[in-house]
């Protein structure tokens, strides 16, 4: 589904950043006039207008907070985090040492930090302990009665961040009465840039504190305890769910299968080209940048260790312990990993259920960008059956 550029990449990180107009994320006007000043698969001129562009917004907000507008400077700081992470996506050469990535990371989570604070029901900041150390997270609470709820335990995939899961789920989820407690694991958001956490296969060792926390919450239903994963985070929420059964239903978004397969094609396309896997990088936004990206989230130093070290990524021989019910999403276009929700699908042994969103009701993109609304009706209509709501 293209949208504004040719580039695939560029189509669907802008179509991405919309999409969160949904709840609040976005303005549709300010999308197109800061894509209309970035020419096709220009990264320096992506990261400096959606840089501008969030400094921008974020001024609104200030001005609106000081004069006393508690709305719209909630509105105001909730677009700029959204723009802040935008203009931070490509800037992976060298994130460790890229001083304008770590701050543009770093406004937008003071940005959505302000912002969480003025919702209705103030987000509440959480450490949920680690192994050693502690992961960062959100508490939204759909109101302050401090009744138990059910609640849904959230993260993202290859590329998340904390912020940005408020309008990924937790928006959605608050208005149909759910509490969420969402979370960066490792190699996610702050915990590679802040604390060189990097992605693990065995998520359990993620999920299990942070079930543990969960349950010591006054506010959660520990009977109602849904998992859902984003995008690689299908792979990692499944995972999850084969060995924590404290966990009462996992959503799948989207199915993954094999989480090695994506990288995997990107090698098989470098060989097909004169000059390989460098020529391929140089010309392919989508690939660049994934490679980019893994090096930096796995901890590895070139991309045949990163091939190597996400080999295990794999449901093959584990899914069939998932006892709990589970939903598979699938979108038609899916560009990353195209047939392996269905794949996942048939290894379950689980209850579960199947749900294909197609290019021609808007939602075939990965993950549904540019389709929440409808993502979030079919996820939480599933979840409000199988946990008896």
């Amino acid at each position: 589904m293209k949208f504004l550029y040719d580039d695939e990449s560029f189509s669907f990180e802008a179509l991405r950043a919309a999409g969160y107009a949904t709840y609040g994320g976005a303005e549709l006007g300010e999308v197109l006039v800061t894509c209309r000043g970035i020419p096709e698969g220009d990264e320096t001129a992506w990261s400096a207008q959606w840089a501008a562009t969030a400094a921008r917004v974020e001024r609104i907000g200030r001005d609106a907070l000081a004069a006393g507008h508690r709305v719209s400077a909630r509105e105001a700081l909730l677009r700029a985090s959204n723009y802040y992470r935008t203009a931070d996506f490509y800037r992976r050469e060298d994130p460790a040492h890229d001083t304008e990535s770590a701050r543009l990371a770093r406004a937008s989570q003071q940005t959505f930090d302000e912002a969480a604070a003025l919702l209705d029901t103030p987000a509440r900041r959480v450490r949920i302990p680690y192994e050693d150390t502690s992961l960062p997270g959100y508490l939204f609470l759909s109101d302050d009665s401090g009744e138990p709820r059910p609640t849904v335990l959230y993260h993202g995939g290859f590329d998340s961040t904390l912020e940005e899961d408020y309008f990924a789920i937790a928006a959605g989820a608050l208005r149909r009465g759910y509490h969420v407690l969402a979370f960066d694991g490792p190699g996610q958001g702050s915990t590679v840039r802040d604390q060189g956490l990097y992605f693990r296969p065995d998520w359990e060792a993620v999920v299990t504190p942070a079930v543990d926390f969960a349950l010591g919450l006054p506010e959660v239903d520990a009977d109602r305890l849904a998992l859902v994963g984003t995008s690689l985070g299908g792979y990692l929420a499944a995972r999850a769910a084969a060995f924590e059964h404290r966990i009462a239903a996992c959503v799948l978004h989207d199915g993954v299968f094999d989480s090695h397969a994506p990288f995997a094609a990107i090698g098989e396309m470098a060989e097909q080209l004169p000059g390989g896997l460098e020529a391929l990088l140089t010309r392919n936004t989508q690939a660049r940048w994934a490679v980019r990206n893994g090096l930096w989230t796995f901890g590895v130093s070139g991309p045949e260790e990163l091939l190597k070290a996400i080999e295990c990524y794999t449901m093959a021989g584990i899914a069939d312990r998932i006892s709990c019910p589970t939903l598979v999403l699938e979108a038609e276009n899916d560009q990353f990993f195209a047939g392996q929700p269905q794949q996942i699908f048939e290894a379950l042994t689980c209850p579960k259920e199947f749900i294909v969103f197609r290019e021609d009701e808007g939602g075939g993109e990965h993950c549904h960008e540019g389709a929440t609304a409808l993502f979030h009706q079919r996820t939480f209509d599933w979840l409000d059956g199988v946990l008896g709501r």
